[in-house]
């Protein structure tokens, strides 16, 4: 009888522990069926159901709701800045700020700077034109009016391989794909403005960076085409001193703001400087070269960047490549900081916080890149996590909203998904990709993560939008 009784105890204790797992098993299992209003848009995409992982759960909950093809470690596009976003909130803070310095050779006399002057950055990924020419007048209020040497660009913070920016998709005039720079001055671009002249007879090309010795050249002609694909109408080419447009401009799109990378970064800075500089009143008759601020000089004047948290807001909300890539290698522990040390600090971060990524790949921090992988299951236990974290404001607030902003502005503004949406986008040639929270009709928040990865993906918008309305309508 003793030994019955043990024996009965024995196998209530194995079917408790067994209890739990089984029912996480049925829970996974039935968390497999996605939405039909989900699979029909797929269908009619041609997108093989093998091409999409998803993930779909309650922020409260310990499983999914949906899980499908979790585990597959996949391309997530510019979803992939949420992983380096979210680390530089938790490793940096939001306060962190990056300093750009203006140094000298010796303290300038009587206006005059003997020697060089060298710029110093720390990496900063919003030195925009704006404070790039504080930066230079508050040269100007201590006392630099005449610098008799060279300007000397010190990048010395980062040490990174040579970067083609044609060899992601021989569009090496497209800003998103200028390199990291420790001394990155106005996203290494220019912005030009095209509309068509007050007469409605041809286009006007108007240059909003100042830039010294540019000469534009236009070739275009106004049409009477509707806006669509407008960049798609005609070619750029740039030299030295050139920027050459031609082909057509169609006069139903108004004013259009048209951003060029086209020269190096020497160049870019240079001609920037020297087109502020004479505007604040002042002159440089040196030349531009990369260098190295000597130990002891002079700080002269500084810069502060935006604090980290606004940095975060901009990059999410405008899928900002080169930002990214520039909080990613701030992230490296050391300095000089290198692609590899930041791929360290983020995989160790990843380890304290217990969150084992399989199959994970970090390649620049930004998403646009073809090596970068990680799995839907990975992406939604980032997700839980940053719900939890103290820096979950800042990293929430930075997100797309369905129908109101960012790279979401035009995307379900119709629906029950307007203003309860908050959602990273990603989108490559053969990939699409969505990952963020979603408020339900009950004000249930929900963590979605829908990653394509397929020769048809650019057709996955209708799915991705099919999932996000069932959501947010239960």
């Amino acid at each position: 009888m003793g030994q019955s009784s043990e024996k009965c105890q024995a196998s209530r204790s194995r079917l408790c522990l067994l209890l739990p797992l089984f029912c996480l098993f049925v829970a996974r299992a039935w968390a497999a069926e996605l939405p039909a209003t989900v699979t029909t848009a797929l269908k009619e995409a041609g997108i093989p159901i093998r091409s999409v992982s998803v993930v779909v759960q309650d922020v409260d909950s310990k499983v999914p709701l949906i899980r499908h093809n979790a585990e597959q470690p996949m391309n997530p596009a510019s979803v992939m800045k949420l992983v380096t976003t979210y680390a530089a909130l938790e490793l940096l803070g939001p306060a962190y700020v990056w300093t750009t310095e203006a140094l000298g050779d010796r303290p300038p006399v009587e206006g005059r700077l003997e020697g060089n002057l060298y710029l110093r950055g720390s990496g900063d990924p919003r030195l925009a034109l704006e404070q790039f020419w504080l930066l230079l007048r508050r040269l100007r209020v201590h006392g630099v009016r005449d610098i008799n040497g060279d300007l000397v660009l010190d990048r010395s913070a980062f040490l990174l391989p040579p970067h083609d920016p044609g060899e992601f998709d021989r569009e090496p005039l497209r800003p998103y794909n200028a390199g990291p720079d420790a001394l990155l001055v106005n996203l290494k671009s220019v912005h030009l403005t095209l509309q068509p002249d007050p007469g409605g007879t041809q286009v006007e090309i108007l240059a909003e960076t100042p830039s010294d010795g540019l000469h534009l050249v236009n070739r275009l002609k106004l049409s009477d085409e509707p806006c669509g694909d407008w960049r798609e109408k005609f070619k750029v080419d740039a030299g030295a001193d050139v920027i050459e447009l031609r082909g057509i401009f169609p006069a139903a799109c108004g004013p259009k703001a048209l951003h060029l990378s086209p020269w190096p970064a020497d160049m870019q800075v240079g001609r920037l400087f020297s087109a502020l500089w004479r505007e604040l009143g002042g002159t440089f008759t040196g030349r531009v070269r990369e260098g190295k601020a000597p130990a002891g000089a002079p700080i002269l004047a500084v810069n502060e960047s935006p604090a980290l948290g606004e940095v975060v807001r901009e990059i999410n909300k405008y899928s900002n490549n080169v930002m990214a890539r520039q909080v990613f290698l701030t992230l490296a522990a050391d300095r000089p900081a290198t692609p590899e040390a930041a791929r360290r600090r983020i995989e160790d971060w990843l380890a304290t916080k217990g969150l084992r990524m399989p199959g994970l790949i970090l390649d620049n921090g930004s998403g646009l890149s073809r090596r970068e992988r990680i799995s839907a299951d990975s992406l939604g236990r980032l997700l839980l996590a940053a719900w939890r974290s103290p820096v979950m404001p800042e990293l929430f607030a930075s997100l797309p909203i369905a129908g109101i902003d960012g790279t979401m502005k035009k995307r379900l503004g119709d629906s029950t998904a307007t203003g309860r949406a908050r959602l990273k986008t990603g989108y490559l040639e053969n990939v699409r990709s969505i990952a963020g929270y979603v408020q339900d009709a009950d004000d249930r928040r929900w963590i979605v993560v829908f990653l394509i990865n397929d020769a048809k993906a650019r057709g996955g918008k209708p799915a991705m939008d099919a999932l996000l309305r069932w959501l947010a309508e239960r």
